[in-house]
């Protein structure tokens, strides 16, 4: 049973990566995208992968989607028949490589789940990905932090100031069940935030559940795209990067970067998650939000 499920889901991924890419239909590909996203994150759930399955739910099928979907609803133009013949020939010229690389793999040099599971005690947390993520290896997490930052000044030096504009609001139906649902994503993003130390979750998958939400209110009408942010707002942008480096900077004057004590550790990790959820949240919805501002509305 477990296997034709597999079976099953390999070939639904197959087959809307493939209609995605060909249907002539813009609209039709979009929620085809939106659902090879999904289907993506139940296979990563089933290699056991749950960090990465929530990741793609929330970001490749959900914030993505969303911003394709906004672009689309704003007028995006309709790609002719020689752009989706290019675009595919791209994307299977890109899967053949990919597969090349894969199969030319030799075995790993080193098998690293054994010093991660010897070293798990003195890390602070007890969930083997999360004490990758922010002790073993956090310096990778701090710059993967940076570029999402630069990304977002990146597209606010480009787009320059604009006003804010709100989209026409939705069904009073759709509004009530988007405030119905954004606190309870809310307290989703802090039990991720939460559990992250000792079972899949952590700061990126709380972010990217609190900037799903701040998407929903937008996309029904009930919160305006983002100005040019001010001071507030960019605190809370750079804060989770500010308090990372801080730590970075703290430990290195002691002699090594990141390398926390044991008996602070997990109260580290703590203190960095919490304001990395909050700066993540923003910086997401910000790379919608602040999009969505020169948006035109309809009549």
């Amino acid at each position: 049973m477990t296997l034709a499920f597999d079976l099953l889901l390999g070939l639904a991924l197959l087959w809307s990566g493939w209609r995605a890419l060909t249907t002539p239909s813009l609209d039709r590909a979009l929620v085809l995208f939106i659902a090879f996203g999904l289907l993506m994150a139940l296979a990563w759930a089933r290699l056991a992968a749950p960090d990465i399955g929530l990741a793609e739910a929330a970001v490749g099928a959900g914030l993505t989607g969303a911003l394709l979907l906004d672009a689309w609803r704003a007028g995006a133009a309709q790609g002719s028949a020689m752009k989706r013949i290019g675009v595919v020939g791209l994307a299977l010229a890109f899967v053949g490589a990919l597969a090349a690389s894969i199969l030319d793999l030799g075995p790993a040099a080193v098998d690293l789940r054994v010093p991660v599971a010897a070293n798990l005690a003195q890390s602070g947390v007890s969930h083997p990905v999360t004490a990758v993520l922010l002790n073993f290896r956090g310096y990778d997490t701090l710059l993967e932090i940076a570029v999402l930052l630069l990304a977002l000044l990146a597209i606010l030096a480009v787009d320059g100031e604009a006003g804010a504009s709100r989209p026409r609001p939705s069904h009073a139906v759709l509004q009530s069940l988007a405030r119905l649902a954004a606190p309870l994503m809310v307290v989703l993003a802090v039990y991720l935030l939460w559990a992250g130390a000792f079972r899949p979750g952590g700061a990126f998958q709380a972010g990217a559940v609190l900037a799903a939400a701040a998407v929903l209110l937008h996309l029904v009408g009930l919160v305006p795209a983002w100005r040019t942010p001010r001071l507030r707002l960019r605190f809370g942008l750079a804060a989770g990067f500010a308090v990372f480096l801080a730590v970075a900077a703290g430990l290195l004057a002691q002699g090594a970067l990141l390398q926390y004590p044991a008996e602070m550790a997990g109260r580290l990790i703590l203190l960095i998650e919490a304001s990395l959820t909050a700066s993540l949240g923003l910086i997401l919805a910000g790379l919608f939000l602040f999009l969505s501002r020169n948006e035109i509305d309809g009549p």
